[in-house]
């Protein structure tokens, strides 16, 4: 019987891969992603972030650009700056969450400079891989503009450099340019049942 089982399954495992090795034939062509990773759930920035540990792995130069989220001491941002400070640039452009620095013209001037900053970084060619962390919230406000930003990654951004831009509420307009988009669905999170922020993490 278990000869069987296993004589069924090892002939559905050829199929299977004899169809997955003639889809993967086809795909053929690379180039540098715009990839979105959006929704109310978390894990958007732990997603961007895995990436960077993965480039780093690969020897790919990376930068961060952190929006809104400013000088809240982040096991990333520590990790990144205290270990891999030669792999990664790491930049912080925000002060702070919005509701915290009750300051709109403040949070559109640190936008504005972190977006200023991750038009350098992804224009450099030494520069493989940006993350955009948080820049979603900045676009929802409106404290860049989106046309501009989606019209800067499509026609200047060079052809083999990744941009991952993260945050819940991306626009209309920067999904349907990006290669990729990912929306985190929350199903169920302890914040609601009045947990905090935990270190290693949310943080």
């Amino acid at each position: 019987m278990t000869d069987d089982i296993n004589a069924r399954h090892n002939a559905k495992m050829r199929k299977i891969k004899a169809a997955r090795d003639k889809m993967m034939a086809t795909k053929t062509e690379e180039k540098g992603l715009i990839m979105v990773h959006t929704g109310p759930g978390k894990g958007k920035s732990s997603s961007g972030f895995g990436m960077i540990m993965r480039c780093i792995a690969h020897g790919m130069p990376a930068a961060v650009v952190q929006f809104i989220k400013g000088n809240w001491i982040t096991g990333e941002k520590r990790f990144l700056r205290e270990r891999f400070s030669d792999e990664v640039r790491f930049f912080v452009s925000g002060e702070g969450f919005t509701w915290e620095t009750q300051d709109r013209e403040r949070d559109i001037a640190a936008a504005q400079n972190g977006w200023q900053i991750a038009k350098q970084q992804i224009l450099d060619p030494e520069i493989q891989f940006v993350l955009l962390d948080e820049i979603n919230i900045a676009l929802r406000y409106d404290y860049l503009d989106i046309d501009e930003v989606v019209d800067f990654l499509l026609t200047q951004k060079p052809k083999m450099t990744h941009v991952c831009l993260t945050g819940r509420d991306a626009k209309p307009e920067l999904i349907a340019a990006a290669d990729l988009v990912t929306e985190m669905t929350e199903l169920k999170h302890p914040f609601h049942d009045g947990v905090k922020a935990q270190r290693g993490v949310e943080f």
